[in-house]
């Protein structure tokens, strides 16, 4: 049965998107059977993985609003599998309002597929909504990744918030698996000093390997394929292989 990890937190451009697609493909490259459930309207790691958004059949959209068997709408890479996003699932929260059990319908869909994989990783929307509730219902824990930069830690404590609110509300078991330090600059004291400190506020859950601010990070996007596969060679690709190996040994 697959352990589900929702990559989430509500600040934009912390890395969520990169790091879900970086470690879905590198956790492949280790052998385990992982999907990437794209849950962003922006569907920014549908094509990060190489998918054709124009091209799909069926999305996660079809899968929580319109009931259509998640099965059907993934997607295979070699770089993993997919249930791929489009620009439709921006008005899914409202749709979900009216529909009974609204934030547990992410968590239903994957239910279904969850003895096919050993992981399924689901990237949330930089917000804490309606979608993110029903990633945060549908996860058995949360990976958060946190910039190395100012303002990092600010928001952390609304999405500690939430977490609490989840746990008692929607799923009881829902817990830490991990803090990913993103954009970290070896060069600067300010990037040592937010990590000390994010890893004083959560001690035991921060990874060893900090993903470094890497160009070609940012370049592998526009050709649809992960950095491990982009720049092989590269400190982002090192970087996140060594995370996805900490992953595994914790799985």
């Amino acid at each position: 049965m697959a352990r589900v990890i929702a990559v989430v937190n509500q600040k934009g451009g912390v890395g969520k998107t990169t790091t879900a697609v970086n470690l879905t493909a590198a956790l492949k490259d280790l052998g385990r059977r992982v999907l990437l459930c794209d849950f962003d309207p922006q569907a920014n790691a549908t094509s990060g993985l190489g998918v054709e958004k124009r091209k799909l059949n069926h999305s996660v959209y079809d899968v929580v609003v319109n009931g259509i068997p998640a099965k059907q709408a993934i997607v295979s890479t070699k770089f993993g599998d997919v249930l791929p996003s489009t620009a439709d699932l921006a008005g899914a929260a409202v749709e979900l309002i009216s529909m009974e059990q609204p934030s547990m319908r992410l968590k239903t869909a994957l239910q279904e597929v969850a003895g096919d994989y050993d992981v399924i990783f689901i990237d949330c929307p930089p917000s804490l909504e309606m979608l993110t509730l029903n990633a945060l219902a549908a996860a058995d824990s949360i990976l958060v990744p946190v910039q190395c930069e100012y303002y990092a830690l600010e928001g952390l404590t609304d999405l500690m918030n939430t977490l609490r609110i989840v746990k008692k509300r929607l799923n009881p078991s829902l817990e830490i698996f991990g803090v990913a330090l993103t954009m970290f600059d070896g060069r600067t004291n300010f990037s040592t000093q937010v990590a000390q400190e994010v890893r004083k506020h959560f001690p035991g859950k921060v990874f060893a390997t900090m993903i470094p601010r890497n160009v070609r990070l940012a370049e592998a996007p526009s050709h649809g394929v992960p950095v491990t596969v982009y720049d092989r060679l590269s400190r982002g690709a090192a970087a996140y292989k060594a995370m996805a190996e900490e992953i595994n040994n914790k799985l």
